[in-house]
């Protein structure tokens, strides 16, 4: 992310998703607190996190990894920064107007996780 010093507006040169599975200690509070509609990352969330999708209404977002520029063509605005001076840039809540962006609903607000569902389906092939 850069911030252009004349105008102050945001400008995100990379888009990448993090792996979320760091972030499941606290997720469930955030999205309630803050009511989030939608989270973007890679290889999904734990029960904690699904439960409060189900309860705000919210869904996990699947981006690919390693296509961080691809992905910030997709950004039109940054609306929005929230704590970044507390968490600094990587992890600060970014509020983004977004069109076409590439990403698929792993986790929703009906209780669905497609990263379970491919775990389980996988398992005998994983542990035969």
């Amino acid at each position: 992310m850069l911030r252009d010093p004349a105008t102050g507006e945001w400008h995100v040169t990379a888009a990448g998703p993090t792996t979320s599975a760091r972030e499941e200690p606290y997720m469930a509070e955030v999205i309630q607190r803050y009511q989030i509609r939608a989270i973007i990352g890679k290889g999904g969330m734990g029960a904690k996190t699904l439960a409060a999708l189900q309860d705000c209404g919210a869904v996990y977002l699947s981006a690919v990894g390693g296509a961080a520029q691809v992905l910030a063509a997709a950004v039109k605005r940054v609306n929005e920064v929230y704590f970044l001076e507390e968490f600094g840039s990587p992890e600060a809540i970014w509020e983004l107007l977004v069109e076409d962006f590439p990403a698929i609903v792993t986790m929703d607000s009906h209780g669905g996780d497609l990263h379970a569902d491919i775990l389980e389906a996988s398992r005998p092939t994983l542990f035969p």
